[in-house]
Parts: C-alpha cells; sequence; structure tokens
C-alpha cells in the first residue's frame, strides 16, 4: 500500500478488530437476545480500535449521539496517534441472524482517509451492484430489474435463466422479484444482511451475479468500500420516508435528495475493508470455540493494492 496512509500493518489491525467483535458476539449466537447481542460487539471493536495508533472517527456507526452510547457518528476512536481515519462500521450485521443462530451475521467495518466515505443518514437507500469484470455502465437504477440482469447475461454470453440475483426477502421487493423472475432468472432471498449480499457478487463461487433492492444507507457505504477494492460497480439512491429522516440527511451535508451515487461518490479514496464471519455464512466460517481455542474467519479487501485475503485465525479461549 505504497503512498497511502492505509498501511499493511493498519489493516492487519483492523483485521484483530473485527475478529474481537465477532468473537463477543459469537457468545450470545441462538440465544434470542438481539440487543445484548449487538452491545457485546460494539463494546469489544470499541475497546479493539482504541489501542489502535490511528485518529479515528466514526462516519458511519451505531446511530446519532444521542441514539447510541458507544460507536455514535463522530466519535472519535484509537489512541489519537497516527494517521486522521474516517470509520464505517456495523458491529454486528444481522443481529437477528445471530440470534436465532441463521448464517451469514458478520463484523464489518471500512477505513478510508478523512473525506474518503460518504457521510450517509440513517435512511434507506436503493441499491444495485455487481462484481467485476463488466463495462461500465452496464446496469442502472433507472433501468428495469429485468433490463438490468438481462444487460448481464448478454454481456456474459449465457441465457437468463443462467443469471441469479440476491434480494432481501421484504414485501417491498415484491416487484423487484417479479421483475427478475418474468425474464427467467434465479432469485436468492435472503432475510438479512445487505452487506454480505452486494460482497457476495464479487466471488464467482457464491454463483450471485448481481444484487438489486433497499436496505440501509449505511450498510450502502460499507458495500461500497467492499466493490472499491475489487473494481465492482454500484448505484445507491436515498429514499427518505418522512421529514426526520430528511433532517438526518441535512445534518450531513446532503442537500440534493434524490441524487444517484456511483460507486467511486460512495467511497472515493482508497479503502480497507475487513469483515468476520460470526454464523457460518456463504463466504466466512463463523467463529468456533472448539479444542481449546477460538477459530475466526475473515475476508480483507485493500482498493489500494485490489488484494483479497481470507485469514484464519487461532487463538486460545
Amino acid at each position: 500500500m505504497k503512498n497511502s496512509v492505509l498501511t499493511p500493518s493498519l489493516a492487519d489491525a483492523m483485521v484483530r478488530v473485527t475478529e474481537e467483535a465477532a468473537i463477543a458476539a459469537s457468545k450470545l449466537v441462538g440465544r434470542g437476545d438481539e440487543k445484548k447481542a449487538d452491545a457485546a460487539a460494539v463494546d469489544a471493536m470499541r475497546t479493539a480500535f482504541n489501542r489502535v495508533d490511528f485518529k479515528g472517527r466514526v462516519v458511519i456507526g451505531e446511530g446519532e449521539r444521542d441514539e447510541a452510547p458507544m460507536l455514535y457518528i463522530g466519535e472519535e476512536v484509537g489512541t489519537g496517534n497516527g494517521p486522521e481515519i474516517d470509520i464505517a462500521l456495523d458491529p454486528l450485521e444481522g443481529t437477528t441472524l445471530t440470534a436465532k443462530a441463521m448464517a451469514n451475521a458478520l463484523a464489518v467495518l471500512a477505513i478510508a482517509p478523512k473525506g474518503g466515505l460518504l457521510y450517509a443518514p440513517d435512511t434507506y437507500m436503493d441499491k444495485i451492484a455487481i462484481g467485476p469484470g463488466y463495462p461500465e455502465g452496464i446496469i442502472s437504477l433507472d433501468a428495469s430489474p429485468a433490463e438490468n440482469i438481462t444487460a448481464l447475461a448478454k454481456h456474459k454470453g449465457v441465457d437468463v435463466t443462467d443469471m441469479t440475483a440476491c434480494v432481501l426477502d421484504r414485501p417491498r421487493h415484491e416487484d423487484i422479484i417479479e421483475s427478475l423472475r418474468s425474464v427467467g432468472a434465479r432469485v436468492a432471498l435472503i432475510t438479512d444482511g445487505d452487506v454480505a449480499g452486494v460482497i457476495a457478487t464479487t466471488n464467482p463461487h457464491t454463483g450471485i451475479d448481481l444484487y438489486m433492492g433497499s436496505g440501509g444507507a449505511p450498510e450502502g457505504v460499507l458495500a461500497a468500500a467492499a466493490l472499491k477494492c475489487v473494481g465492482g460497480q454500484m448505484f445507491g439512491r436515498l429514499v427518505f420516508r418522512n421529514d426526520d429522516e430528511k433532517k438526518r440527511a441535512a445534518r450531513v451535508g446532503i442537500t440534493d435528495l434524490g441524487r444517484t451515487y456511483a460507486l467511486n461518490e460512495l467511497a472515493s479514496s482508497d479503502t480497507v475493508f475487513c469483515a468476520t464471519g460470526v454464523t457460518q455464512g456463504s463466504m466466512l466460517s463463523g467463529v468456533q470455540h472448539r479444542d481449546g481455542g477460538v477459530h475466526t474467519h475473515t475476508l480483507v479487501m485493500t482498493s489500494t493494492d485490489g488484494m483479497v485475503r481470507y485469514i484464519r485465525s487461532n487463538r486460545k479461549a
């Protein structure tokens, strides 16, 4: 990572941060308490951050200052020594998945030099994302789901019936699902965890070609940071359900409420993305407590060199 404040040692430090959060959350897998699992992950992540030599600032976090006791938007973490870094985080992406011991719960974060991540308000965002290898502009939020999946199939030289789109299983997505299936595409429905859904498009082994739908805007920025590392494409457009959400946008400096953000606007600079599995997932194994130790599986992506690493760590319990 030449000529970047995102040094290899800082990337390695972020691995330890997501590992600690995942381990803390893993002790509450299947115990039916979403809030307790989330609180454990938040506390562990914050403690780990404060051991790292950097001037970290949370720009995507657990909520605004009056809503979250720790890792709130604007909170400063780290030792205060070192580079100024913006952080997007979700200490436990998939609180329900964790409480119910379901697949694909993750501890997730992304970092960038100060100003390198969109300060997204806690609202919804319409999203569309694909992995690397496609020409620019092949997808659009203004095209129908059927048109998008058909364009991807044509570029790949396959029938649209061989294409799979990942969509959150929500009533609001009925029209998207119907449009995709109308041209014969497969639809892989997920119950939670749209960061994992977007990242799945970057890995051919998952079989996911396209991610579409609306979900949290903060998660959209996290996913964009991951795609930035491997050359995927993504577009996001904020969705406002009431005046309070519009005020949230104003507080973070967003005035064009109908703007469509491209990947390089969601994550405008170099990024490091880390995710550690909490429960067993499509790309990452969950935390395992066995043989007197704790075993973790982490995905690390760095945009400066396009490197993708999977790290298995073992430590004493």
